[in-house]
């Protein structure tokens, strides 16, 4: 009868729809009632005061009889104690188990050292993986390239979350200061350069005098582009060689990749080396661009033998050594170390992956992950050709994710067909997939958000292999979906949807040997959610609300203080004033996060047709620019931080 009247509404707390009790124990010499439900039961959100609600319920029907009994309450395992997160914990002490273990924190992979401020407080030295929904990819049966989902109220699934992702939530979490890592292309540029050290590629390569650069051996390998198309399981990591020289406290050396740009815009910019056991952690690369210069530190004893992403710039079309290159130095701080040199790359492209004699023909960023992996050098088998099967790229795109983020993690955390594999040692700290799902209400109301954790991983047990508890993984889902529907009830509609907190088998939620979580924000196919989901606003207050809760879990997780980034300005104006110009702003309040104030700002400036530069670090809410020349054209844009 507790489960029927909990269904009906009729308590102040919230029971799962589709609970039901297991067992009950009791223990009269013990004075214990334990009272044991489906795993289903834990399928809401826990908190201290709705736990305590529960009992209170529970224990006055059992009456007086029983009132000096314990009265112990369980999903399936756990006790629903156990399921609040420890963020949301205020009387009962945090969890330990479930928390990372305390090693020592290797440098970020990359670092930039162009920015006029230390970010503190935020997702500095964090490595994230995060990706949305599924892509195009080949069907077998049919013999040709299609979407995973339908097309419905103007968008496919395979491409709405694209549409949170790389507009909004990329840059909240890199500029909160997260390594951020994608199994699918962000960059939407379909041109492509690649410039290798082997002389392969559209551009030059140049080096410089100074000490030799030595060429690696075979049992080294490094970058070739080889024949395109790629035929299945090719892997470019290791078709080819790459370079290394000694590094020196001062610069001896340095290598130049010069591309050749077929047309003028913004390219994402991917450099790639060897890790060696006596790799610098402070490799020093700098993009010249049509903004000025920005310089990067990369750590390259991890993350070799794949893309690894410094930035998206703008550059000119054609060959310009000066505002379209990129630098390498053997300047650093381990003057013991090897510094090595590969390909680089530039700019998203379109498919190169043939199946069945077929490419995509699509831009890159199109496709699903089984062929982007490939192209970034991930081992076959391991991550994105698990069923070993070349007629079911279906099941290896979704299968590939998860795989790809322990890959990235490597041993102890390995992908799960061989989980003590090196991989690229990259800390990956949580990792999430932004979905849409299906499902329509007729009439005006919304499905809503829906969560999906595994806490029981690829082994069937519920701990990483390190040891700690995947209950890591139910507290970020919280957390998640907490933050997002609590956004959307304050900002969009009290009415929209919380749905469940499924721990169920879902290859994204359960493979990751991480934190891990698979997000379905709404339904793609429900009216009321999609007129949602089209608003540019929604999907940047989705998208900060995504980042606000990966900030809040992992300061959490690591007993560290977090400070929410500000909204942007308002009231943005240039006014002329002597020879030069006065801008001013007003600094936008969030009253939804009381951490999100404003306390400096970079103004970033550019002449006429080209970049923005690194931009500059003021404290006021004003900034005055003198002396500027006539008969140019200058542009300006504030960022609070």
């Amino acid at each position: 009868q507790f489960l029927l009247d909990g269904i009906d509404g009729k308590f102040p707390f919230e029971v799962s729809l589709i609970a039901k009790i297991d067992t009950i124990r009791f223990e009269k010499s013990a004075k214990k009632i334990d009272i044991v439900f489906n795993k289903e039961f834990g399928f809401i959100p826990f908190r201290e005061e709705n736990v305590a609600r529960m009992r209170q319920t529970l224990q006055a029907r059992l009456g007086k009889k029983f009132a000096d009994f314990s009265l112990n309450l369980f999903a399936e395992k756990y006790t629903i104690e156990q399921l609040i997160p420890n963020f949301y914990r205020e009387q009962l002490p945090p969890d330990v188990t479930r928390l990372p273990k305390s090693l020592p924190e290797p440098p970020p992979v990359v670092r930039n050292l162009s920015k006029p401020f230390a970010i503190e407080n935020g997702l500095q030295n964090r490595h994230i993986a995060v990706w949305g929904s599924h892509g195009w990819y080949f069907d077998a049966a049919e013999d040709r390239w299609k979407w995973q989902r339908a097309r419905v109220y103007q968008i496919v699934e395979d491409l709405l979350p694209t549409s949170f992702v790389q507009p909004y939530l990329l840059p909240m979490l890199e500029n909160a200061g997260a390594n951020v890592f994608m199994p699918r292309e962000r960059d939407l540029q379909r041109n492509e350069v690649i410039v290798d050290v082997a002389g392969e590629g559209s551009g030059q390569m140049i080096f410089a005098t100074g000490d030799t650069v030595l060429k690696a051996t075979t049992a080294q390998p490094g970058f070739a582009i080889g024949e395109l198309p790629y035929s299945d399981r090719e892997n470019p990591f290791r078709q080819g060689s790459h370079w290394q020289f000694p590094a020196s406290p001062t610069e001896t050396a340095t290598v130049l990749w010069v591309p050749e740009i077929p047309e003028s815009g913004e390219y994402a910019v991917y450099v790639s080396y060897r890790s060696l056991p006596n790799s610098v952690a402070d490799a020093r690369y700098t993009v010249n661009h049509r903004g000025g210069a920005t310089e990067f530190s990369v750590n390259q004893r991890i993350g070799g033998g794949t893309w690894i992403y410094l930035g998206t710039f703008p550059f000119e079309k054609g060959i310009n050594p000066d505002a379209g290159s990129v630098t390498l130095s053997n300047e650093s701080e381990s003057s013991n170390g090897v510094i090595t040199a590969d390909a680089l790359r530039f700019g998203g492209g379109i498919g190169i992956v043939s199946r069945n004699g077929k490419t995509s023909g699509r831009p890159r960023y199109m496709e699903g992950s089984r062929y982007y992996l490939q192209t970034m050098g991930m081992p076959d088998t391991l991550v994105y050709n698990l069923t070993e099967d070349w007629q079911n790229d279906y099941v290896d795109d979704y299968r590939s994710r998860g795989e790809w983020v322990n890959y990235l993690r490597g041993a102890p955390f390995g992908p799960n067909k061989n989980r003590m594999a090196n991989g690229l040692n990259i800390p990956i700290d949580v990792s999430l997939a932004f979905h849409t799902d299906a499902g329509s209400t007729g009439d005006s109301s919304t499905i809503g958000t829906l969560m999906i954790v595994g806490v029981e991983g690829a082994d069937s047990t519920d701990l990483f292999p390190d040891g700690v508890s995947r209950l890591a993984s139910r507290d970020f889902g919280d957390v998640l979906q907490t933050q997002i529907v609590d956004d959307i009830w304050q900002n969009y509609n009290p009415q929209f949807k919380r749905r469940s907190i499924w721990d169920k088998d879902y290859s994204e939620a359960f493979r990751p040997n991480v934190p891990a979580a698979l997000l379905e924000l709404l339904s793609h196919h429900n009216f009321a959610d999609m007129q949602l989901a089209l608003d540019p606003r929604f999907r940047f207050d989705v998208s900060r609300s995504i980042y606000k809760a990966m900030l809040k879990f992992l300061a959490t997780q690591n007993g560290q203080d977090f400070v929410v980034q500000p909204l942007p300005v308002t009231h943005f104006s240039a006014t002329f004033s002597g020879d030069g110009v006065l801008l001013s702003w007003r600094p936008q309040t969030d009253p939804l996060e009381p951490t999100a104030t404003p306390e400096k700002y970079l103004v970033y400036r550019r002449i006429g047709d080209g970049g923005f530069d690194n931009g500059v670090l003021v404290e006021a809410p004003e900034f005055y620019l003198p002396n500027l020349p006539f008969g140019k054209i200058y542009s300006f844009k504030i960022a609070a931080v």
